[in-house]
């Protein structure tokens, strides 16, 4: 059974965002809000909890996971960045958006695309979100909280308690997060190619 944490949106209660992070420290999978849809999430390096999120998700292995990073310099360990796309990236971040870039060897060989070695990382507007990931000190590996075959997100955190309380161990609540997912640009093949229409505006990427 799930455990469920009630958190302010703006004044995140320091206590319970230490508690999620020790659990998730510990190897827990975690149903956390974003600045675009719920996410589920687990440590870095969590084999147990990234086969949860393709069970969970019903992914195959060309399913891009993302890195959910707190600010650039944390980001910059994991991909690799030129200048131009650094700055078209610096522009739109914190934000609702997903990049795909060619992956550092920081990353866990699991998480990159089989065949184009990258991987999706994003730095989210959303304070419950950055609290956490102060809180841990690295990136979450996530993805979004869209289920198989059911053509509407979750938005409510109760509703996530009760319908994935037997599949994940925590899920924080923070308010509702909207239906949107993020935008999704790729950047591994030189040019921005985007790959999803969500949250994020385009305009600055066509």
């Amino acid at each position: 059974m799930a455990k469920y944490f009630d958190v302010h949106p703006e004044n995140p209660q320091a206590r319970t965002i230490g508690n999620v992070a020790d659990s998730i420290r510990s190897g827990a999978l975690v149903a956390y809000p974003t600045d675009s849809l719920y996410a589920l999430g687990c440590q870095l390096g969590n084999r147990d909890g990234l086969d949860r999120i393709r069970s969970i998700r019903d992914l195959d292995d060309r399913h891009h996971f993302t890195l959910v990073c707190q600010n650039f310099a944390q980001l910059g360990q994991f991909v690799q960045i030129d200048n131009d796309v650094f700055r078209a990236i610096k522009a739109a971040t914190p934000g609702s958006y997903t990049f795909i870039l060619p992956a550092t060897k920081e990353v866990p060989r699991q998480l990159l695309h089989p065949k184009k070695k990258t991987v999706g990382v994003r730095i989210p507007d959303h304070t419950v979100v950055q609290a956490l990931l102060a809180e841990i000190g690295e990136p979450l590996l996530s993805s979004s909280l869209l289920l198989p075959d059911e053509p509407e997100p979750l938005t409510q955190g109760w509703e996530i308690k009760e319908r994935l309380d037997h599949v994940v161990d925590i899920v924080v609540d923070s308010g509702d997060c909207g239906t949107k997912p993020t935008t999704v640009i790729d950047f591994s093949g030189g040019g921005a190619e985007i790959v999803r229409y969500g949250a994020g505006d385009t305009a600055r990427f066509e």
